[in-house]
């Protein structure tokens, strides 16, 4: 299909992925910031019978247009790129390695994928076992013991999607706004050794590991615009 587009084609269909791009993302991560920032708080406030309302009639809902949002997010994003390499590789000039457009849109895009991982492959798979014990409770079943297991398993990776949030926007706008020069003096090769390394120690938390100061909604926001300026501090020292 990536053959057959012309640059008018090409353009004005990376602009409409681009908008769906924008729109799904909106979806998605307002719905995380939702489940963060709001619904937590009321749950750890509220009764038993309020809680169980929120986790057998919100809650599914919730989760519908959460994981849907990051599914076509991911989707337009993965379209739009490859729309653009091919437009920028038909025309001799893709440079994956020093044009400081693919080194920001794939520093967003790492965090981007793994927040997309987390919420398919852990909150959701949880959220589900969560979701049926309180309804077979309500149907005067004994509650799953599976699920206050796996619920601070899909906490952990909520919040280390809303960790990665602030950083992965700044970096996906700075594709566009945040034109750095590469130089011979530039090492990307120490920059995404190090991006990497933290990027990764972050998600092997997510799935291993431990809350800590993320638990909380000032630790986790404290700790997203944290990240996103050591980042921009990798960035400055290796370019």
């Amino acid at each position: 299909m990536l053959e057959t587009l012309t640059g008018d084609m090409s353009v004005g269909l990376h602009f409409i992925f681009r908008w769906l791009h924008v729109f799904f993302g909106v979806i998605w991560i307002g719905v995380l910031y939702y489940f963060n920032f709001i619904q937590g708080s009321f749950l750890a406030e509220t009764d038993a019978a309020a809680k169980a309302q929120v986790t057998q009639k919100l809650l599914p809902r919730a989760l519908w247009w959460f994981r849907w949002g990051a599914m076509w997010t991911f989707v337009s994003g993965v379209v739009m790129l490859a729309i653009k390499s091919h437009v920028e590789a038909s025309a001799g000039g893709l440079d994956l390695m020093n044009n400081p457009f693919w080194i920001n849109i794939l520093t967003g895009a790492l965090m981007g994928t793994l927040m997309f991982l987390n919420v398919w492959l852990i909150i959701w798979p949880a959220q589900k076992i969560v979701i049926a014990s309180a309804v077979q409770v309500a149907g005067g079943g004994q509650a799953n013991p599976e699920a206050a297991k796996v619920a601070p398993k899909a906490a952990l990776a909520s919040r280390t999607n809303t960790l990665f949030s602030a950083p992965m926007l700044f970096f996906m706008l700075g594709a566009s706004h945040l034109l750095f020069p590469v130089t011979d003096s530039s090492n990307v090769m120490l920059y995404w050794g190090l991006i990497l390394a933290l990027v990764g120690a972050i998600e092997l938390n997510a799935i291993f590991g431990k809350p800590g100061p993320i638990a909380t909604v000032k630790g986790v926001v404290t700790c997203s615009f944290a990240l996103t300026a050591i980042m921009v501090l990798i960035n400055i020292i290796s370019f």
